[in-house]
């Protein structure tokens, strides 16, 4: 009975406080954010100076009565210095980092302290996610990464952000939930398997494999050789013969194109997501050896090339391809946000 009641009262509590956070880059904590109350070891701490209340006013202990008030003014006065410990500080959100599925996504966001004021032991985490601790002592103004797991590839935007503090003594929790105004591009996890010969061809749409190389009777020209009995007159180099070099012909020859075209009629036994997963692997293969490449999907051709600027726009296409990325507002992801955080939370998981 008493866990539901709890339970329903942090929902009603964090779908409250991000109402009251909109998605902003940076925002100040003040009273309209902090929220606070007794910790676990403040509601015993409670309880033991009703105990020696008791015990004062059943035995007329004046020393115990003194004793009994300057704790109950101690736990007071933490009251001011826990809210003290989280008002006036700036958040900053500043960006997101690109991962694959399964690993850990990166978002980055700076703590500045208000004037003169030093802050202690505070604790961040994003929903689901791992967090850390930073104190504002002698720094103004300290980096903080915060990481949570990519489940799908496409955009991903980070969940929100608790903020808490229980300095000086544990008595009370001092905490906010902030909605973060980051996101970021997880892409297809890559999936070993295929053929690099099967990757080789001649232009866009053009998967026969060709040796690559280069083969005579092209336009490209490489030099000059003997001029034999048989050979076309117009090769023949008459400057050269002119200035008295001798009898010479001019070498051509065609250079064929090794650059190679990923595609999505590759591997048609697979599924699409394994499609994709299969592709992502090559372009880090490619990448990784230098070799040109490009990449053909319904409705997408980019073209060969090679680079880190290259690689991540390839990655992003193929993390995006089939998405409806237009549909994901920010109402919509609240909706399905908060509906993901009511079944963990009613399942006992990272409650607030």
């Amino acid at each position: 009975m008493i866990g539901s009641i709890r339970q329903r009262l942090g929902r009603a509590v964090f779908n409250w406080s991000l109402r009251r956070s909109p998605r902003l880059k940076q925002l100040t904590l003040s009273q309209r954010r902090i929220y606070i109350m007794p910790s676990r070891a403040g509601f015993v701490f409670l309880l033991l100076l009703l105990v020696m209340l008791t015990l004062a006013i059943n035995f007329q202990n004046n020393l115990m009565f003194a004793m009994t008030f300057l704790l109950a003014s101690l736990f007071v006065i933490t009251i001011l210095h826990t809210y003290a410990n989280l008002s006036g500080l700036t958040i900053r959100f500043l960006r997101g980092h690109a991962c694959f599925v399964g690993e850990q996504a990166a978002f980055d966001l700076t703590l500045t302290a208000r004037g003169s004021r030093q802050y202690e032991s505070i604790q961040l985490r994003l929903l689901y996610g791992s967090g850390t601790a930073v104190d504002l002592l002698e720094t103004r103004q300290t980096h903080v990464t915060l990481y949570q797991t990519a489940r799908r590839r496409g955009p991903l935007l980070a969940n929100a952000l608790l903020v808490e503090t229980f300095y000086p003594l544990g008595l009370f929790r001092a905490w906010t939930w902030l909605q973060v105004d980051l996101n970021t591009l997880v892409y297809p996890r890559p999936v070993a398997g295929g053929q690099l010969t099967d990757l080789t061809g001649s232009g866009a749409g053009d998967q026969a494999q060709v040796h690559p190389g280069e083969r005579t009777g092209g336009e490209e020209f490489t030099g000059l050789e003997q001029y034999q009995s048989g050979m076309s007159l117009k090769r023949v180099a008459w400057k050269n013969y002119a200035r008295g070099q001798g009898m010479h012909a001019k070498q051509y020859v065609e250079l064929s194109d090794n650059r190679r075209w990923l595609s999505w009629q590759l591997w048609p036994e697979l599924t699409p997501e394994d499609r994709i997963s299969r592709l992502t692997w090559w372009v880090l293969q490619l990448h990784r050896s230098g070799d040109e490449y490009g990449l053909l999907l319904p409705g997408v051709e980019i073209s060969p090339d090679r680079g880190e600027a290259h690689r991540v726009r390839v990655l992003e296409a193929l993390a995006c391809f089939g998405l409806n990325t237009s549909a994901k507002d920010a109402s919509q992801y609240d909706a399905q946000y908060q509906t993901q955080y009511h079944t963990h939370y009613n399942a006992g998981e990272n409650t607030p």
